[in-house]
């Protein structure tokens, strides 16, 4: 009768926990480097790794901000202090990866503060034995806890706020039930699958390697041998050939004479390309479903299954991933952040400023300022008291574009466009000394009229001589300038400077910022300010950039790609220098306090 045995290539997924009477501090895997599994699976694993990249980029979003910043400007920059953007974008990352993360916290000297906070590798700490009352009191540090022996000296680091030490740690973890000391990672469930993928991938590359050779089943035909010898045969197969690792690789068997030797027969499996790739696909999803991935688009994963590849289910998916897995995440580091500032008396209403798309946040039933804040993360204006534009001051706002767009359409016919680059600027020059003069109204408005002001400025006249037009050594040079920025613009009249796409003289832009066309957006509410240097006012996402034309003829044909073109620096050589004030070229999105104090 044939001895048949099944030998069992088995890993393991859950961490076993375990406090040892010889030892002070807690032990996390069989071999107390459980961290490292975790590590292991996150190189190998193509879509644990994608996923937990993407997953971490998005709880960091933009980094941390606060509603209140405003409001409490010492507490806003010592919190800015504390929590370096390198040190918070690293625990975002341990969060994820290990389920846990830990910071180090540094006190003052007369520890009346917290004067230092640095971002502590999760994997180099293990928790000390409980006490009486079941707190952690500290974690034991170790650089590499694998090469671990009994006679290393280990640093023992108190919990933040337990003892009078100068240093202490904050081990940040969710609760997981069935687990005191650690924390499991959220995708628990997915770690078998992920060293699957690992595994199929190995098996491929060393296939590949072995010269696509077949694995072989070996049969022993000298007899059976007794236990012991079966044990130290199986034990020797096992280590040598067993795994992804040695596929395709071959036994040289030694034997007395030919009737003893072994008999080989190769193992074809049937239709293998079809199961390793259903393995690979099954992989995959499990994976997602273990990280809670409501779409892979979101992560930069495409699948074949089409969910969430339109505007509209990748905007439900993103606001459910945010909502559902991102938030807890951020939750938890803010609260360990919370407890270190209210140790150096500051409270701020700290935030993740979030990476989502802005047109993807729901504010349907957001009415308070702050909250809505924390949900775009775009940082609100204070001063300025941007109310929502009546219907008669929309279709103003939209006559007043079209009249400046409209009227913008000059005949550049024979001129050479030689440079389209972002305005250079002079800080010495004085803002617009050449054009006080420009508002002159004389006659009787209308309603409309005086909500904008059209007649008191009249068309703009972009074919009129400009001052910044020159001629040197019979050569005309001439600078417009085009409204550029953001694509999708949320204002009426961004919307219309931006559809257009017309060039406009320096002069036609003053003018337009004795225009009402932005009503409201000014500072404390004012009406008009300079579209010149604030565009459509705080958090803009425009600028102006200047075209610059060069002429010799009134024949030459600027469409034509044979006309000549020449560089600015080149321009300049030639005498041609421009220069105007440095917030022309800026959006004020890039200002300081998002440009919130328009002025005229």
């Amino acid at each position: 009768m044939n001895d048949l045995r099944i030998v069992n290539l088995s890993t393991y997924t859950s961490p076993v926990i375990s406090e040892k009477t010889n030892q002070d501090f807690v032990s996390y895997g069989e071999d107390n480097n459980y961290f490292q599994y975790l590590i292991d699976r996150y190189n190998g694993s193509p879509t644990n790794n994608a996923i937990i990249n993407g997953v971490s980029e998005m709880i960091y979003g933009r980094g941390l901000d606060a509603t209140n910043s405003n409001k409490k400007p010492e507490q806003y920059a010592q919190m800015i202090s504390l929590f370096h953007k390198d040190c918070v974008r690293k625990l975002c990352f341990d969060l994820k990866l290990m389920g846990a993360c830990a910071m180090q916290v540094i006190y003052s000297k007369d520890r009346s503060k917290v004067a230092q906070v640095e971002h502590m590798p999760v994997e180099t700490l293990r928790a000390e034995k409980c006490n009486d009352k079941g707190e952690i009191e500290a974690y034991y540090y170790h650089p590499d806890w694998a090469n671990y022996k009994r006679n290393d000296v280990l640093t023992r680091i108190p919990v933040f706020g337990t003892s009078k030490e100068n240093i202490g740690i904050i081990y940040v973890k969710p609760y997981r039930a069935g687990y005191k000391y650690y924390s499991s990672v959220d995708y628990q469930g997915g770690l078998q699958y992920a060293e699957l993928e690992e595994e199929i991938s190995n098996y491929h590359l060393n296939n590949i390697m072995n010269g696509l050779a077949p694995s072989m089943l070996i049969n022993f035909n000298n007899g059976t041998p007794n236990p012991e010898e079966r044990q130290m045969i199986e034990q020797r197969i096992y280590q040598k050939f067993s795994g992804s690792s040695n596929a395709g690789k071959f036994i040289l068997a030694f034997n007395d004479n030919s009737e003893s030797a072994a008999s080989i027969e190769p193992v074809q499996l049937s239709e293998a390309h079809q199961q390793y790739q259903f393995l690979s696909d099954e992989s995959s999803k499990k994976i997602m479903v273990a990280h809670r991935v409501v779409s892979p688009m979101l992560l930069g994963i495409k699948d074949n299954t089409g969910l969430g590849n339109n505007a509209d289910e990748l905007k439900t998916a993103s606001i459910l991933m945010d909502n559902m897995v991102i938030r807890p995440f951020q939750t938890l580091l803010i609260d360990a952040f919370d407890s270190i500032l209210a140790y150096n008396t500051i409270s701020l209403n700290l935030y993740f400023k979030t990476l989502q798309p802005l047109e993807f946040t729901d504010l349907e039933n957001v009415e308070d300022e702050e909250t809505k804040e924390e949900e775009t993360g775009v940082k609100l204006n204070k001063q300025c008291n941007c109310i929502a534009l009546s219907k008669d001051l929309e279709k103003a706002i939209d006559n007043v574009a079209d009249e400046l767009i409209n009227s913008a359409d000059e005949d550049l016919t024979g001129w050479i466009i030689i440079d389209e680059s972002d305005v250079d600027y002079d800080a010495e020059e004085e803002l617009d000394k050449q054009i006080n003069n420009l508002n002159n109204p004389k006659e009787e408005l209308s309603t409309i009229q005086k909500i904008v002001n059209l007649v008191s400025t009249g068309k703009a006249n972009p074919n009129a001589k400009s001052q910044q037009d020159k001629k040197i050594d019979d050569v005309y040079y001439k600078v417009r300038y085009r409204y550029v920025g953001s694509k999708t613009p949320e204002r009426a009249f961004c919307k219309k400077m931006m559809s257009a796409d017309k060039l406009y003289r320096k002069e036609d832009i003053i003018r337009m910022g004795n225009i009402p066309v932005n009503k409201g957006f000014g500072i404390d509410g004012a009406d008009t300010y300079s579209i010149w240097l604030y565009k459509g006012s705080v958090n803009c996402k425009h600028k102006w950039r200047r075209v610059t034309f060069k002429s010799e003829s009134k024949t030459i044909d600027t469409k034509s790609p044979l006309a000549p073109k020449i560089s600015t620096n080149k321009a300049e050589k030639e005498g041609y220098r421009v220069r105007n004030p440095k917030e022309v070229a800026m959006m004020p999105n890039d200002m300081k306090d998002g440009g919130a104090y328009p002025k005229n």
